[in-house]
Protein backbone atom coordinates (compact mmCIF):
# COMPACT_ATOMS: atom_id res chain seq x y z
CA UNK A 1 0.00 0.00 0.00
CA UNK A 2 1.53 2.94 -1.06
CA UNK A 3 0.47 6.34 1.77
CA UNK A 4 -0.59 9.39 -0.01
CA UNK A 5 0.16 11.04 3.94
CA UNK A 6 3.40 10.16 5.76
CA UNK A 7 1.29 9.49 8.96
CA UNK A 8 -0.70 6.73 6.64
CA UNK A 9 2.01 4.18 7.21
CA UNK A 10 1.84 4.38 10.55
CA UNK A 11 -1.34 4.14 10.97
CA UNK A 12 -1.93 1.25 8.80
CA UNK A 13 0.75 -0.29 10.60
CA UNK A 14 -1.33 -0.33 13.88
CA UNK A 15 -4.48 -0.98 12.18
CA UNK A 16 -3.15 -4.38 10.40
CA UNK A 17 -1.63 -5.39 14.06
CA UNK A 18 -2.42 -8.65 15.42
CA UNK A 19 -0.46 -8.89 17.78
CA UNK A 20 -1.70 -7.38 20.96
CA UNK A 21 1.28 -6.68 23.21
CA UNK A 22 2.51 -4.67 20.32
CA UNK A 23 -0.83 -2.99 19.53
CA UNK A 24 -0.41 -0.09 22.38
CA UNK A 25 2.55 0.77 20.97
CA UNK A 26 1.49 1.22 17.53
CA UNK A 27 -2.13 2.97 18.40
CA UNK A 28 0.59 5.55 20.34
CA UNK A 29 2.83 6.23 17.68
CA UNK A 30 0.10 6.33 14.85
CA UNK A 31 -2.13 8.70 17.31
CA UNK A 32 1.46 10.86 17.71
CA UNK A 33 1.97 10.88 13.86
CA UNK A 34 -1.36 11.95 13.33
CA UNK A 35 -1.54 14.70 16.26
CA UNK A 36 1.58 15.78 14.68
CA UNK A 37 0.36 16.79 11.18
CA UNK A 38 -2.69 18.25 12.29
CA UNK A 39 -0.14 20.49 14.13
CA UNK A 40 1.21 21.36 11.04
CA UNK A 41 -2.08 21.55 9.19
CA UNK A 42 -2.84 24.30 11.87
CA UNK A 43 0.34 26.13 11.52
CA UNK A 44 -0.13 26.69 7.50
CA UNK A 45 -3.59 26.11 7.33
CA UNK A 46 -2.55 23.93 4.75
CA UNK A 47 -3.69 20.25 3.73
CA UNK A 48 -6.79 19.47 1.24
CA UNK A 49 -10.14 18.69 2.64
CA UNK A 50 -9.26 15.17 1.54
CA UNK A 51 -6.68 14.72 4.08
CA UNK A 52 -8.30 16.27 6.91
CA UNK A 53 -11.50 13.79 6.34
CA UNK A 54 -8.97 10.88 6.17
CA UNK A 55 -7.30 11.94 9.34
CA UNK A 56 -10.83 12.04 10.81
CA UNK A 57 -11.62 8.50 9.62
CA UNK A 58 -7.98 7.37 10.82
CA UNK A 59 -8.48 8.89 14.48
CA UNK A 60 -12.30 7.10 14.44
CA UNK A 61 -10.56 3.92 13.59
CA UNK A 62 -7.61 3.99 16.05
CA UNK A 63 -10.49 4.75 18.25
CA UNK A 64 -12.37 1.29 17.49
CA UNK A 65 -9.08 -0.62 17.90
CA UNK A 66 -8.46 0.81 21.24
CA UNK A 67 -11.77 0.07 22.48
CA UNK A 68 -11.76 -3.77 21.06
CA UNK A 69 -7.95 -4.06 22.43
CA UNK A 70 -9.32 -2.83 25.84
CA UNK A 71 -12.51 -5.11 25.62
CA UNK A 72 -10.12 -8.17 24.80
CA UNK A 73 -8.24 -7.49 28.38
CA UNK A 74 -10.82 -6.77 30.36
CA UNK A 75 -12.27 -10.28 29.13
CA UNK A 76 -9.14 -12.14 29.20
CA UNK A 77 -8.47 -10.64 32.74
CA UNK A 78 -12.18 -11.60 33.75
CA UNK A 79 -11.41 -15.35 32.61
CA UNK A 80 -7.90 -15.57 34.53
CA UNK A 81 -9.88 -14.33 37.92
Amino acid sequence: MLADYVWEEVYAAAILETDDTKLPNRLHVAKAAIDDRLHELQLDHGGSPEERQAIGDALAGLNVVRRELERRSHVEGSSNA
